[in-house]
């Protein structure tokens, strides 16, 4: 039975473990490995690793890495960063990877999500949409290269693209929450939930566990994604690699979404 997940964002740069706000200000938080051994034993439902520079430098895939991640995880994984051939991933997937991202590729190509899903089945395919909200008009704008380059794409309507062609999950995530912690943009996400039916994660935002459960109740099954909740702790900011235990876990979907 499909039932909510609550996912860690990992942000990579530089091969280092790194946490943004509002897409700049990105700060060094340790090493993805150790990070994904520690949520390992947490026994987190599934695992977001981007490279955030891969694409704006214009490098592929760190295969090295991928391997020295996938080969750590003990959970659903998904990868994305400098993907943009059928090929890529196909190699990715065979280091044991669950499921490629997509973001800027899809975009410039989404054809190549028909490809992708046509070779490794939709389940595998994954886009992320990086969206901000609009100065005037309250309308929305998809964004890619790290916040610095308008797609002038509409979220939904690219959303309902993306399911057409094969897309197996879409990431929905805020530029304008990033990092902020004080919750998800709960109105862009009702836009696409409405508009689609592939299955649905959202990053951008959460400040507390409290914004996972009302992300949760509000939309039932989803995504509950998260970065900074998930790294730092208190209100500093100290890098501490945290995820609630499975009996909390387990309580608090239950309270969101009972079945």
């Amino acid at each position: 039975m499909l039932r909510p997940r609550i996912i860690p964002c990992l942000l990579i740069r530089d091969k280092g473990l790194v946490k943004t706000v509002k897409f700049s200000n990105d700060k060094y938080v340790g090493d993805p490995i150790n990070a994904v051994r520690i949520f390992n034993e947490k026994e987190v439902d599934e695992l977001i690793v981007l490279d955030i520079d891969a694409t704006v430098k214009g490098a592929g895939p760190d295969l090295k890495m991928i391997e020295r991640l996938a080969a750590e995880c003990r959970m659903p994984f998904c990868y994305g960063g400098g993907v943009k051939t059928v090929e890529q991933a196909k190699a990715i997937i065979g280091l044991g990877v669950e499921k490629v991202a997509l973001s800027s590729a899809a975009i410039e190509t989404p054809q190549l999500v028909a490809d992708i899903a046509r070779e490794l089945g939709r389940q595998s395919v994954v886009v992320v949409l990086d969206v901000k909200k609009k100065l005037l008009g309250g309308k929305y704008d998809i964004w890619t290269h790290n916040g610095k380059v308008n797609t002038h794409k509409h979220p939904v309507e690219f959303a309902r693209q993306l399911e057409d062609l094969g897309a197996g999950e879409i990431v929905l995530n805020s530029i304008d929450h990033d990092g902020v912690m004080k919750g998800y943009d709960l109105g862009l996400v009702e836009k696409v939930r409405g508009a689609t039916t592939v299955p649905l994660s959202v990053v951008g935002g959460a400040g507390a566990l409290d914004d996972l459960a009302g992300l949760i109740a509000k939309f039932g099954i989803i995504g509950a994604v998260a970065g900074s909740l998930f790294v730092f702790k208190g209100a500093y900011k100290a890098v501490l690699i945290n995820y609630p235990n499975p009996i909390e876990k387990d309580k608090l979907i239950q309270e969101a979404y009972p079945q």
